[in-house]
């Protein structure tokens, strides 16, 4: 059964080509990948998560949001039952709050020109029995 990674862009945060080309890249690995457009709030991004019986989602942000938007999501998963779902993330993260958003719940922040090939990896290592 392939990887069920959702790839969400929370807020309005309207620069998505990272999101699409991360997006394809992981279904070009293997993945089953959905994704759920501009402008999700945490509750729609959660709702979907847990509609689609995912195993992880994928947050982008370049908006300066993510301290806010990115722990919601973690915060609506475990709302729904669905706290074993990894919330990994991506986008412009300053170093300094990737502490915080890993105390927060994510698993892992991917800052810019990390490599797609390093992103495949990453999940495959997560996600594979």
């Amino acid at each position: 059964m392939p990887i069920r990674i959702l790839i969400a862009k929370p807020g309005l945060d309207g620069h998505d080509r990272g999101a699409k080309v991360v997006a394809r890249a992981l279904r070009d690995a293997g993945c089953e990948v959905i994704y759920t457009g501009l402008h999700q709030t945490p509750e729609q991004i959660a709702a979907i998560a847990v509609q689609e019986d995912v195993d992880g989602v994928g947050l982008s942000a370049l908006s300066g949001a993510h301290l806010t938007l990115f722990p919601s999501v973690v915060e609506e998963l475990r709302a729904r039952g669905a706290e074993d779902i990894i919330v990994f993330g991506g986008g412009i993260i300053p170093e300094a709050d990737i502490p915080k958003l890993t105390a927060a719940g994510i698993s892992h922040i991917f800052g810019p020109g990390t490599s797609l090939e390093a992103i495949q990896a990453w999940v495959n290592e997560q996600f594979s029995d």
